[in-house]
């Protein structure tokens, strides 16, 4: 499998083929409270769990908060086509079945929020609307840019206008759901500062799963920095972001959060029309080929497909397609691909992933990194270094084992803790000797502690596969 990770958003194109998703290369699957039903998240989650015993890897689930995202009501027919010139409505009530005059929106201060002159997007740009006079608590727009436009699209504004806060009701009441379906990460929509990251771990409890910030927002920008202090990993999510900004800047701000990501460790994910033709065809576009390739060139630790998986016609090809650009971008691009960052570089884990890392460039027949994590921070130090070989992340705890599925050329394993205190070295020996996946006679650099309570990784070793360290 690719280095680079890949998560699928399930739907109704894919809970019945989960199994088919995780032999394809799915690392996290990601469930989108936005649309799945409290029953479906279960049997998800389930049927993921099911299908990555079967296959004896370690996939990670995703649960996506829907935050304060605005979406159109119901459209007579499901769908209507909005033409340049025409005005069209935004309705603060979504009781009425919609139509090309206009739709109700699940946000109903939009028209006390926004201000004339405005931009608001449809369906991720599908057609883009210029706002007018306010009509009570209706908002009366000028379509500037026409397109078909389906039931239930997203609504994209400027999100320094709007007064609800990033945690809704509905998400509140979501946050028990995420814990009972055991998901390995929380995404958290729209964040716009730390403080947002900050109030979601106060609800999900110190030991709840980790917060993917989903950085969609001109002010989560501004916050970069400190939101990724704040998360366990990033979502580049640029469909909302290309409202926020000109969308010709976009590709420039991900490179440059990608790499602000890496260089302080934090994982990052790029999503968003990854694959877009792919909901209909079988085959990705050029220029989308390009775009996978580009998001794996700046350094992202995994990409994302969402419609392409959870409703599209041919999601299991989207799936390969994804794989097979991201390997061939690994093994021809190596050449191309981000220096590692150096997070905690004055501590003994980050001196020590240094070296590791070193090693291997050094050594040519070291086929791998391992290490033996209790809370995957070693795998993911090491990880950040971006070494040229895979790291083996050996882990007694399950759901750090399944956490590591969404870093970037971690193969996390689970295994059974070391017998004895300071014995962990000899822990990774012996199960190296029964890794398959690395030849007789290669080397692999070993990173491990003395086990002490709260203390970091402090051992490095070079330990030689069927032969003595």
């Amino acid at each position: 499998m690719p280095r680079t990770k890949l998560v699928c958003t399930l739907g109704p194109a894919t809970i019945e083929r989960i199994g088919e998703l995780v032999a394809v290369g799915m690392d996290v699957a990601r469930i989108n409270f936005s649309h799945a039903s409290p029953g479906d998240r279960e049997t998800s989650a389930r049927r993921v769990r099911d299908a990555a015993v079967a296959a004896d890897r370690a996939v990670a689930v995703l649960a996506d908060l829907a935050g304060p995202k605005i979406r159109l009501g119901d459209l007579a027919g499901g769908a209507a086509e909005l033409e340049p010139g025409r005005g069209f409505v935004l309705r603060a009530s979504a009781d009425a079945p919609g139509s090309a005059e206009g739709a109700g929106v699940t946000y109903p201060r939009l028209a006390e929020d926004l201000e004339p002159g405005d931009r608001v997007l449809l369906a991720d740009g599908a057609a883009e609307l210029r706002v007018g006079a306010a009509r009570g608590d209706d908002l009366e727009t000028e379509v500037v840019r026409g397109g078909r436009i389906r039931s239930r699209a997203g609504v994209s504004v400027p999100a320094a206008r709007l007064s609800a806060p990033v945690l809704t009701d509905r998400d509140r009441a979501d946050v028990p759901s995420t814990r009972e379906i055991g998901a390995d990460y929380v995404a958290q929509s729209f964040v716009r500062r730390a403080a947002d990251v900050h109030a979601l771990r106060e609800l999900l409890g110190r030991d709840g799963p980790p917060i993917v910030a989903k950085i969609e927002t001109r002010p989560a920008i501004d916050d970069f920095d400190a939101i990724c202090d704040a998360a366990g990993a990033v979502m580049i999510a640029r469909g909302d972001l290309g409202v926020e900004l000109p969308y010709e800047e976009v590709p420039i701000i991900q490179k440059q959060l990608v790499r602000r990501a890496l260089d302080r460790g934090v994982p990052t994910i790029v999503a968003t029309q990854m694959l877009e033709s792919m909901m209909s065809s079988p085959r990705p576009t050029r220029a989308e080929t390009s775009d996978v390739a580009n998001a794996i060139l700046d350094g992202a630790d995994a990409i994302m497909l969402s419609g392409e998986t959870a409703i599209g016609e041919h999601p299991i090809l989207a799936a390969e397609a994804a794989v097979r650009i991201s390997r061939l971008v690994e093994e021809r691009g190596r050449s191309f691909l981000p220096a590692g960052g150096t997070p905690s570089g004055d501590t003994d884990a980050g001196a020590l992933a240094t070296a590791a890392a070193a090693i291997a460039a050094t050594e040519h027949d070291v086929a791998a990194i391992a290490c033996y994590t209790r809370t995957g921070e070693t795998a993911r130090i090491i990880a950040a270094r971006r070494p040229d070989v895979p790291i083996l992340a050996f882990s007694p705890h399950p759901e750090v084992v399944r956490r590591l599925a969404l870093v970037r050329g971690v193969e996390p394993r689970t295994c059974v803790p070391p017998p004895e205190a300071g014995e962990r070295l000899g822990l990774m020996a012996w199960l190296l000797a029964e890794e398959t996946t690395l030849p007789p006679g290669s080397a692999v650099v070993l990173v491990a502690s003395t086990a002490t309570p709260g203390t970091g990784p402090n051992l490095l070793e070079l330990h030689r596969i069927g032969g003595d360290a």
